[in-house]
Parts: C-alpha cells; sequence; structure tokens
C-alpha cells in the first residue's frame, strides 16, 4: 500500500469535478489537488451530454436564472480567453407548437423568464424587427426571447417546421458547444497549475472524529487529506454512503440518437427545435395492427408526452443530427455499458416528424442510428447540491440532472468558495443539502412546478 497527501481530493473527473479542480487550483490558487477517477476525465457521462446552454428556466425564484446567468457569463469570458476553442454558440432554444390553446403558455413563460433575469421578451408582429441567430458566434445578440405569431414570419425564418405550427418561442441567451473541448480546456489550465489525475477508483474516504482523514484508491494508494469533493455524478449516492451520508438524488437513463442525414432534411443552421405537445406516433395501418396485436407494442399506439428536441450535430458539412426524447422518466439504478430500447431511434425519429415533416422521408428506411447517452443524477425539484456535507471536510458537487454541461462553470465556482471560505453569491443557500430540513421549503415541494427538464 503507498501512502502519499494531497491539500484536496476530488472524486470524479466529468465536468462537474474538472471545473471544481480548475476553480480551487487556477482560480483559488490552491496548490495539490488530486483529481481522481477510475475513468479517463469526461468519458462517463459528459462526452455524451447533448452540450447546450440556456438560461431559460422557470421558478420558483430567480435561483436557477441567475445561477445560470452567471455560468454562461464564466464560458463567454472562457471562450474569449480560448479564441472560443470550444465552439461556444447563441443559436438558442427554439419552442414550437400546433396548439393555439398553448400560445398562452408561451406568452406566460417568455414573461416569467423576463422577470426572472433571463432578458426583455419581444412579440412578432410588433414593435421591434425579429433578429435571426447566427450558426455561429455569441457576441453582439439579443438576450431574453421572440415570441413569433405571425405565420408568414414563421414560415420565413423556420420554413422547416410544420405548416401546422401556430407560435414560436426563440429563447436566445442559449445554444451549444463542444463539452469535451471545454472540458479539456479547463484540466489543461488545472494541470498547469499542479493539478494531478490519478486513474484510480475511490474504494473508501476515512472519516475520524467527524472530519475527513483519507482517501483509499482501488490501486492500493491512500492519500492523506482534510478536504473530499465528491464529484461522481451516477456515482454520487454510492460514495456518499462511503461517508455516512445519504444523499437524496436518483438517477434517470437519458439517451441520445445521431441520425444521419444524407437527404439534407435537417437544417444545419437551425437552433434546438423543441416540440411543446404530446403527440401519437405517425403509424401506417398496417404497423398500428401488428401494435395492436402485442401487449410490450400496443404502448406505442399511445400518447407520448411533449418535448421531442434536437438539433444539427458538426459542421456545416455534417449531415449528423441528435434527436431525444424524454418519455420513460423511472428511476433506475446506474449500470454501465448501458442498455439501449432498440426501439428508441424509431420512436425519435417519428416524433420528430411530426415538427419536421420532411424526415417522413426516412420512414421504414431509417440509416443506421448511434445510440450514446447516460444518467441524470437528480434531486426531487431538479435543482443541484452544491454544498458542504455534514462531515467536516467532505463537499459535494452533483445532483445536476440533465444540465450539468452548462452549470459546471458556476458550480465549480462555487464549490471552491465553499471549500476556501469565501464570499458567496446570493444563490448558494439553494443549493445546500440543509434546505430539505427547511419547513417552508418541505411545503414548497409539495407543490412545486414545471423543473425546467426537456
Amino acid at each position: 500500500m503507498r501512502k502519499t497527501t494531497a491539500n484536496v481530493v476530488v472524486c470524479g473527473a466529468g465536468i462537474a469535478g474538472v471545473s471544481a479542480a480548475y476553480h480551487l487550483a487556477v482560480k483559488q490558487g490552491i496548490p495539490d489537488v488530486v483529481l481522481v477517477d477510475e475513468r479517463p476525465p469526461l468519458t462517463l457521462t459528459s462526452e455524451k451530454s447533448t452540450e447546450c446552454y440556456r438560461n431559460w428556466w422557470p421558478g420558483p425564484g430567480d435561483t436557477m436564472v441567475s445561477f445560470m446567468n452567471r455560468s454562461i457569463d464564466i464560458l463567454e469570458a472562457l471562450a474569449h480567453e480560448s479564441g472560443n476553442v470550444f465552439g461556444l454558440n447563441r443559436r438558442g432554444y427554439l419552442y414550437a407548437t400546433a396548439d393555439p390553446a398553448r400560445i398562452a403558455d408561451f406568452q406566460c413563460a417568455a414573461e416569467e423568464a423576463a422577470m426572472l433575469g433571463a432578458g426583455a421578451v419581444r412579440t412578432h408582429p410588433g414593435d421591434s424587427e425579429y433578429v435571426p441567430a447566427p450558426a455561429q458566434g455569441f457576441e453582439g445578440l439579443p438576450t431574453g426571447s421572440d415570441l413569433i405569431l405571425d405565420p408568414d414570419l414563421i414560415r420565413k425564418h423556420f420554413p422547416y417546421l410544420s405548416e401546422r405550427t401556430v407560435a414560436v418561442l426563440h429563447a436566445r441567451r442559449c445554444g451549444w458547444m463542444s463539452a469535451q473541448q471545454l472540458g479539456m480546456y479547463l484540466l489543461e489550465k488545472a494541470r498547469e497549475r499542479g493539478v494531478r489525475f490519478l486513474q484510480a477508483g475511490v474504494e473508501g474516504v476515512d472519516v475520524r472524529g467527524g472530519r475527513v482523514n483519507a482517501v483509499r484508491l482501488s490501486d492500493g494508494t491512500t492519500l492523506g487529506t482534510g478536504t473530499f469533493v465528491n464529484a461522481a455524478g451516477p456515482f454520487q449516492k454510492r460514495v456518499g454512503r462511503m461517508m455516512g451520508v445519504d444523499l437524496p438524488v436518483f438517477c434517470e437513463l437519458h439517451v441520445k440518437v445521431a441520425f444521419r442525414d444524407p437527404a439534407g432534411v435537417f437544417p444545419r443552421n437551425a437552433p434546438l427545435l423543441i416540440w411543446t405537445d404530446p403527440q401519437k406516433l405517425p403509424w401506417s395501418a398496417d404497423e398500428r395492427a401488428v401494435f395492436a396485436a402485442s401487449e410490450e407494442s400496443r404502448l406505442l399506439l399511445g400518447e407520448f408526452p411533449a418535448g421531442v428536441h434536437a438539433r444539427p450535430e458538426g459542421a456545416a458539412a455534417s449531415d449528423v443530427f441528435l434527436g431525444l426524447w424524454t418519455y420513460h422518466t423511472d428511476p433506475v439504478e446506474p449500470v454501465f455499458p448501458l442498455r439501449h430500447d432498440p426501439k428508441q431511434p424509431e420512436i425519435v425519429l417519428r416524433g420528430l416528424a411530426t415538427m419536421l415533416p420532411g424526415l417522413q422521408s426516412y420512414f421504414g428506411r431509417l440509416p443506421r442510428p448511434v445510440m450514446d447517452g447516460g444518467y441524470y443524477t437528480k434531486t426531487q425539484e431538479n435543482r443541484p447540491l452544491i454544498c458542504p456535507l455534514p462531515v467536516t471536510g467532505a463537499y459535494l458537487i452533483g445532483g445536476f440532472s440533465g444540465f450539468g454541461i452548462m452549470a459546471a462553470c458556476a458550480a465549480g465556482e462555487l464549490l471552491a468558495a465553499h471549500v476556501t471560505g469565501s464570499p458567496l453569491p446570493s444563490y448558494a443557500p439553494a443549493f445546500r443539502l440543509e434546505r430539505y430540513e427547511n419547513p417552508e421549503y418541505q411545503k414548497l415541494l409539495e407543490n412545486w412546478g414545471a423543473s425546467g427538464q426537456l
């Protein structure tokens, strides 16, 4: 057994752990930070992200909007610093509906977002002209949102959408990037400041007198340390138990599908496209008859939830787009490698075809798709946990559900502030574990509304 020491041990080299190490070493100047993971950095879940970001979040309160605005501020500063090595864009999120009754919902969502700090809402037709989002770049573009109710304007700017579309809501301080390149940039900067990476699993956290004393690794190493950060992603609950802490998180399996588009149907310059209406899938009469005869397949004939979404992937010359649809949200235990539903690509494609009718050309002749994904590790209300733990010297950065990439920069900054005792931002109390001990918060949870999850 080999014994050594570290000032801080960060368990988990996903985007959250890498960001924590970056902020501790680069921004706070802490020497001898050790990042530990049994896999290479950014390879379990972070690299399989949809890679999107947004400041478009519901309440209660402005907590999530403030948190995400801060994270996007840091992302933009890093993009300037690095020459935008991770390809940050601000194409936006485009919510679309064919249901006239949902127009009022769009209006309420836009007004709420403006009130919470996401930026002003502009309605079209109206006093201002709609400004389309460019495919590249993030500077000098509108924030807030554009609610477009004019059918001709919708057709002009988004001719690929279903002719049944009656309204679109374009959230503007949103887009995507290369999560892998972002993570590697942060890791390289952290390594320049002395951060070490050890490829090993964490097998135990030794606690003495209520304090972190050491971390035991699968390669036989014992790291003496007084500071331990649980950034273990889908394994954060397991790591918490090593210290006798039961974390209030659970996992959902989320899968994305990469489709080839040789016919060039999917628009290469599109924003993230989201269909907000529930729907029944467009099967043929023969397919319906076959599905109706099987108990398992009969589910394919029922109504699927709102929220199927997609975006183009890669450079302008690429012919790939990503499709996602969360229609199963049962809590599961994380298992690797992932177990994919072989029917999912067909289900996602047909759901997207309701929004993008041109995709119907692939019915019955779907190019071979590629599936990957990971686990959303969530709290009940879909807000993160970034805080000290009941064991002195132990900290948590997790519960990021599907927003780890977009939240990582502000989350790492907040985690480092907790560790160093630096001043905390206004949103810090909302992400503490102790919130669940507050009777008023418990009452709030009973009537919690939209979670912000797509």
